[in-house]
């Protein structure tokens, strides 16, 4: 099913580095409501721009739009110039376009940095229309990576993003033990894996528990040299977040959501603690099943999960397993990739499926450029970032995909997601440029999924993958596992990995200990636990790559509630009756437009707005995931009775 890995580095207002422009405060205890936030400044200042001193005084609110609108146009322009250098160095990795990236995101630096701190002239104003309001607010929130205001500081930190994004992306573990598994062409003691090759060897149930263990771990070794570079990224991103008037980078992160820090993390924990049963009674479930495949010698009772076993490299999706946890054998199969081998599809009749979904909603097809520009296959003759990623170059028509896709049911159901992010993109360009991203970041990774939960047995037979969708009970208990295993299986990862970066950036994880850290909040929320001890000469963080990406990650917790909130709502709205888990909006045009009218919102408005314009709700709230795979949990409860659940 579908990978939740995924990092959309362009399309955001998320800058050079793919932050998410959300609302901010700025201080633990400010308003939830937009509202010009807390800055610092000098006594003059310059219209950007212009390079002319403006004395201080009392501005205009004609001043405070003219400042904004010329910010907007030097943003747009800065912007566009990096997205198409960063689509280069993503497609075709060199020295030379590492160096031409990293030029063009200090630039960026430069000119948001310079913009936000010119911004704070006008942050006592009053008198503006609430749209200006909420763009000066939107302004001082915007950098991912806050940069510092020394040049040299500035050109460190730009690099330094570079450096690490491209180390993750020509990582290679070298093993012959592994070769195997070694692309075409390898030689002999020269097979060297790139991840996409060291999780073909954890997918593989023929591979054994050594080879398992070599394959999770040699990958972590990729990361290994990205230690120093982050513990002095994260010092330098912090220093510019203290020159915004932030305490550190995690507090610009936190200050996005439309309410005060104290109660975002109140909320986030009171949605956790509402899936956790489901998620313990799934994590006992499995466990069981693991300790019948490997015994309980190596998977013990009321201890967490060995982490490699899962099919997945950050055991944050467990599909991989599936066959081994099968709730009701011999039921009709649900072989997705083989039925689009048997049809003969390729990335792109696969990627034009995707695009029918949203077409039969209502919505206009991709552009034709999509099909010229994008990446849809991994190319032969280049390094490439194969992380998959949505992109509009210039906040407008140039809509893109970069994948490496391959022909099975993961990469079919993530095309569903990244054209998600397209459609969005689209559906919101003609906002002004500050109001051109989602309503905060987890509404732009929950778009696709919501898509995704309509991918029913039912619409496989639409398009011809499946023969047929036979239901019943145990059917339907076979499909909710499958979903289970990618849906809830992601949420206790989706929240730990920003929970680490918080506590770094604020330093109460120092850079000795960022590897025992890491593994206590894996054990804490997944219940997992490494193959074997890792102590600090590694830096696990970094093989996952929104680490040194540097993209926020609650966005993924966040869209795997919201997902299931958006699917309960339209399937409202296209007339669905029935359990929530067999409703697909494919062909509705009800639903299509309902949804539609939310995404041109972009974050024009608060979140809470966006949210209730299509749910009638203003807060996130798991009871519609939990009356998704109520009919699991309830067999899960049934299976676990005895067991000894828990870690």
């Amino acid at each position: 099913m579908a990978r939740f890995d995924r990092l959309r580095p362009v399309p955001s207002l998320g800058l050079a580095l793919g932050a998410a422009l959300l609302a901010s405060c700025g201080s633990k205890d400010c308003p939830p409501a937009p509202a010009p936030a807390p800055g610092t400044g000098a006594a003059t200042s310059q219209v950007a721009g212009t390079g002319a001193a403006k004395p201080a005084g009392a501005p205009t609110v004609a001043e405070a739009q003219a400042f904004m609108d010329d910010v907007e146009k030097r943003l747009l322009a800065q912007w566009i110039s990096q997205y198409r250098i960063d689509w280069i160095n993503n497609t075709h990795i060199t020295d030379d376009t590492d160096a031409l990236a990293a030029e063009a995101s200090e630039k960026s630096m430069e000119v948001l940095t310079t913009a936000i701190k010119d911004s704070v002239r006008f942050k006592e104003l009053q008198g503006m229309s609430p749209e200006l309001a909420r763009k000066f607010h939107l302004l001082r929130a915007a950098a991912t990576l806050p940069s510092p205001g020394d040049d040299k500081a500035r050109k460190e930190l730009a690099e330094l993003a570079v450096k690490l994004n491209s180390t993750y992306g020509k990582g290679k573990y070298c093993s012959d033990k592994l070769k195997a598994w070694a692309p075409e062409g390898a030689k002999a003691g020269e097979a060297c894996l790139a991840v996409g090759d060291l999780t073909n060897v954890l997918k593989d149930p023929k591979a054994s528990w050594d080879q398992l263990v070599e394959a999770f771990e040699g990958w972590r070794t990729i990361s290994i040299p990205m230690r120093a570079d982050y513990a002095r990224f994260v010092e330098l991103g912090n220093q510019g977040a203290k020159e915004l008037g932030f305490a550190d980078v995690g507090a610009v992160w936190k200050s996005r959501y439309d309410m005060a820090t104290d109660a975002l993390e109140a909320d986030i924990e009171r949605m956790w603690q509402q899936v956790k049963p489901l998620y313990d009674q799934l994590h006992c479930y499995v466990r069981g099943k693991m300790q019948d495949a490997w015994g309980k010698d190596k998977v013990p009772d009321g201890q967490p999960i060995p982490a490699h076993l899962f099919g997945n490299m950050w055991s944050q999706q467990w599909a991989e397993i599936y066959p081994k946890v099968e709730p009701f054998p011999g039921q009709p199969s649900l072989d997705v990739t083989a039925g689009m081998k048997k049809k003969g599809l390729d990335p792109v009749a696969m990627t034009k499926i995707a695009e029918g979904f949203f077409v039969s909603l209502g919505m206009p097809p991709l552009p034709e450029s999509f099909w010229t520009k994008s990446q849809i296959t991994k190319p032969r003759d280049r390094d490439v970032v194969c992380h998959a990623s949505a992109w509009s170059l210039d906040y407008k028509d140039d809509l893109r995909i970069k994948m490496c896709t391959e022909v099975n049911e993961d990469d079919l159901v993530t095309l569903h997601h990244e054209l998600g992010h397209n459609y969005y993109q689209r559906a919101y360009n003609q906002q002004p440029l500050l109001f051109q991203d989602g309503a905060n970041d987890g509404f732009h990774e929950a778009i696709g999924d919501t898509i995704a939960l309509s991918i029913t047995p039912e619409y496989l037979v639409k398009q011809g993958i499946l023969a047929s969708a036979t239901r019943n009970d145990k059917a339907d208990i076979n499909i909710l596992m499958q979903r289970a295993l990618d849906k809830v299986a992601f949420l206790p990862f989706g929240l730990m990995i920003d929970k680490w970066r918080w506590d770094v950036f604020a330093g109460k994880i120092t850079p000795e200990q960022y590897n025992e850290a890491w593994w206590a909040l894996v054990r804490q929320y997944q219940g997992l636990t490494p193959p074997s001890p890792r102590d600090e000469q590694f830096f696990d963080p970094g093989a996952k790559f929104h680490v040194p990406g540097n993209t926020p990650y609650l966005r993924y917790f966040l869209a795997h509630i919201y997902q299931f909130q958006f699917h309960r709502a339209l399937c409202k709205a296209a007339g669905h009756t029935g359990p929530l888990h067999t409703c697909s909006i494919y062909g509705s045009k009800e639903a299509g437009a309902k949804f539609e009218a939310m995404l041109k919102m972009g974050i024009s408005k608060p979140w809470p707005e966006a949210m209730a314009a299509v749910t009638g709700e203003t807060a996130g709230d798991a009871s519609a995931l939990l009356e998704y795979f109520a009919p699991l949990q309830k067999w899960l409860e049934e299976q676990n009775q005895g067991k000894q659940c828990g870690w």
